[in-house]
């Protein structure tokens, strides 16, 4: 069984598969031929922690990377990358555009990486991408299985495509934004990429099936976490730490769709189990295999997200339920963080708002049945002082079991890390 990772830059669930006003359907076909989970979330809502926790089945506090790769972090054991765990089964690994993994993809276990044939046009990165892959496919006759990874850029800021025929008078901004002229024109650029991430997908899709292995591929399609906006990204809302996750698995049905709570974090062993290999001893989240099988709704009773550093430190830990989420900062900045967000059209007007002034809670508790928002904290409601201290003693016992040292104070950050928003 070969695998193809799919996997986009912060494209949260604002896709078609999702019902949004976006035309994906090279994405979407993964879905209509797989399972969709629409209750999926990331691990840190930050690129490299992400994709590290996805990647080696460990938390980011654990596997070493609690920020950004280009600004100094690393994994502590590049070897129990997914790529080397699948090599040593017998997997050919190939890269194909965008890891944040580690500066040399050589050493998560790639055979391959970004051996690229012809030149990338301006802005065409992704579509260069693309075509290289596609090659890979149609031109594959190696005895063993793959295990793809592409990896593309968009819609990741800065926003370069046209808009073409998205008219941002016609937009509906995400609904934890203000509807402005501002904001739509924002929200349709990322469109235009998405569009375009989607554009490419389909030319590795294609391929798949002109090359007649379609069929026999499980694709993992996903991306590290939410759109680039204000409350989303870098932000332990479900805005920020909501993914897309679909997976097509040969042998089993598609079209289906699970309200099961997922994190990122299970998706390294629901692999294991799925190919028939060993898992390894240090992966700490839980297969999803029951789910597929439909012997279980649930296999988790609550997940947890945190930040740690991203282009400034903001130490958040957070545990989210099927119905709570609590949220707590550990120190650090009392007003919205905002080297942390990404530069844009939103972020300008809502400077020009006072954003700068926004205060930050200690903690935030929210009802996700009656507040799937995320607006009224809850914390200081006597109504709800149990499920407070329920989720509090979790948090806290989560972060001892897994060693946070977060909770003995500030984290270290490594040694030369780039921690200046201007760097």
């Amino acid at each position: 069984m070969n695998i193809l990772y799919l996997h986009t830059h912060d494209m949260g669930r604002y896709n078609q598969l999702y019902g949004f006003a976006a035309r994906t359907p090279a994405f979407k076909s993964v879905a209509e031929d797989g399972i969709l989970f629409r209750n999926a979330h990331c691990a840190q809502p930050t690129c490299s922690p992400s994709r590290a926790t996805l990647l080696t089945g460990q938390w980011p506090h654990c596997n070493g990377m609690t920020g950004l790769v280009h600004r100094g972090f690393s994994l502590d054991d590049p070897s129990r990358h997914l790529a080397t765990w699948l090599r040593e089964h017998g997997y050919n690994t190939a890269l194909f555009g965008f890891q944040h993994e580690a500066a040399d993809p050589t050493t998560l276990g790639y055979k391959m990486a970004n051996k690229l044939e012809g030149e990338a046009a301006e802005g065409e990165w992704d579509a260069f991408i693309a075509k290289n892959a596609a090659n890979f496919i149609n031109k594959y006759e190696g005895d063993e299985p793959f295990f793809l990874t592409i990896g593309f850029q968009a819609p990741h800021r800065v926003f370069f495509r046209p808009l073409g025929d998205i008219d941002p008078n016609y937009v509906q901004s995400p609904a934890c934004l203000p509807d402005t002229a501002e904001t739509r024109l924002d929200y349709a650029k990322y469109l235009a990429d998405l569009e375009y991430a989607d554009s490419c997908a389909a030319v590795v899709l294609d391929a798949l099936k002109e090359s007649g292995r379609y069929k026999d591929t499980l694709i993992l399609l996903t991306t590290d976490h939410g759109i680039a906006f204000p409350f989303m990204k870098c932000n332990l809302y479900d805005t920020g730490t909501g993914v897309t996750l679909a997976m097509k698995i040969p042998g089993y049905e598609g079209g289906r769709a699970s309200d099961a709570l997922v994190s990122q974090i299970d998706v390294f062993p629901t692999l294991c189990e799925i190919l028939g290999i060993p898992k390894p001893d240090w992966l700490q989240g839980k297969s999803l295999l029951p789910i597929l099988d439909g012997q279980a709704e649930q296999v988790n009773e609550e997940i947890y997200t945190q930040v740690t550093f991203h282009v400034v430190p903001e130490a958040v830990r957070s545990v989210r339920t099927q119905r709570y989420k609590y949220i707590r900062r550990f120190g650090g900045p009392t007003t919205t963080v905002l080297p942390n967000i990404d530069n844009g059209l939103t972020k300008t007007y809502m400077l020009e708002n006072g954003f700068a002034e926004k205060p930050l809670p200690r903690e935030e508790l929210y009802d996700l049945i009656f507040d799937p928002a995320e607006r009224d904290n809850l914390v200081a409601d006597v109504n709800h002082a149990q499920v407070l201290d329920v989720l509090r003693n979790n948090l806290e016992s989560w972060m001892r079991k897994t060693g946070d040292l977060l909770l003995a104070g500030d984290y270290p950050a490594p040694i030369g890390a780039k921690l200046d928003p201007d760097v």
